[in-house]
């Protein structure tokens, strides 16, 4: 099963997309607050969203799993 990690330690500060969206490779799918900058994290694959294991408010570590793909 293909994933979707934090590149850096932050919050998390919106969800863009929700468990059975199609994304497309190159598709900002979250959006990462650190070190006071706001920062996307980027799909690096095409597939379908099947979780999304973070909310906004959440604090993720560089690594952590933020979303499964189908």
């Amino acid at each position: 099963m293909k994933q979707i990690n934090a590149m850096m330690a932050g919050t998390v500060v919106e969800v863009l997309v929700a468990p059975g969206h199609d994304i497309t490779a190159g598709q900002d799918v979250l959006i990462i607050e650190s070190m006071k900058m706001q920062l996307p994290i980027t799909a690096e694959v095409t597939g379908k969203i099947s979780e999304v294991k973070v909310a906004a408010g959440d604090f993720v570590n560089e690594g952590d799993v933020l979303m499964l793909l189908a």
